[in-house]
């Protein structure tokens, strides 16, 4: 979408990949070796060590922290590059994404650090109701879907695809461990129109990052 011929890289088959080629390989081995040959690295680590159902539901399961070894090596590359994740997740607050910004029906508030180059943040937008689905046996309505989990009460197949913006697969799983592709639309189309800069902002501090409120950095342009 932002003009960008695009290589997926996942330890797991994914058949239904929608971009130009895919890798199934170690990520982060893979981007040791070939990161540097690429104009822009986009990594989404899973994300489960600090998913809200981690903290809750699924208290007590333990999930490997990806996120720390997915920087060293970017930053290694010396290659413009974007780490994603959940909120309470271990990294730089550079950019935070919801999906009323590009008048889609879920929230799935997202935080980006952003390494060797700056995207600008657009003005977050008052949510306009709750997420639809069943509380308590009841259906209740809202302008938003709950896109996580097995589906189960939150919506149909057709309604995430809507919500999020994605046509090319109707498995439920896929779809919930997505994030909308306009953030990446979003991200992708500000690198290609500005000139990369040197990351010489601070280095990530887990503990605050999990804890700190989202913030803008010095350099964004005015929007």
């Amino acid at each position: 979408m932002a003009g960008y011929h695009v290589t997926g890289v996942d330890i797991a088959p994914q058949p239904n990949y929608a971009g130009d080629v895919f890798v199934q390989a170690d990520a982060i081995e893979y981007a040791r070796a070939h990161a540097h040959e690429y104009d822009l690295i986009h990594a989404s680590p899973p994300c489960q060590d600090a998913c809200t159902l981690t903290k809750g539901t699924n208290q007590g399961r333990t999930y490997p922290r990806l996120i720390e070894p997915t920087r060293e090596v970017l930053l290694a590359s010396g290659r413009p590059a974007v780490i994603e994740n959940v909120p309470g997740a271990a990294l730089r607050r550079d950019l935070m994404l919801c999906g009323e910004m590009f008048g889609l029906a879920v929230i799935r508030h997202r935080y980006f650090e952003i390494l060797g180059a700056v995207v600008p943040q657009p003005e977050h937008l008052p949510h306009r109701g709750r997420v639809a689905g069943y509380r308590h046996g009841t259906w209740h309505k809202g302008p938003y879907f709950a896109v996580y989990g097995d589906g189960g009460g939150k919506g149909s197949v057709a309604q995430w695809q809507d919500a999020m913006g994605i046509d090319w697969t109707s498995v439920r799983k896929e779809i919930a461990e997505a994030i909308p592709p306009a953030y990446t639309h979003w991200i992708a189309r500000a690198l290609r129109s500005t000139a990369t800069v040197l990351d010489d902002r601070a280095p990530v501090d887990p503990l605050e990052a999990a804890g700190a409120r989202p913030h803008h950095v010095a350099d964004f342009p005015p929007q």
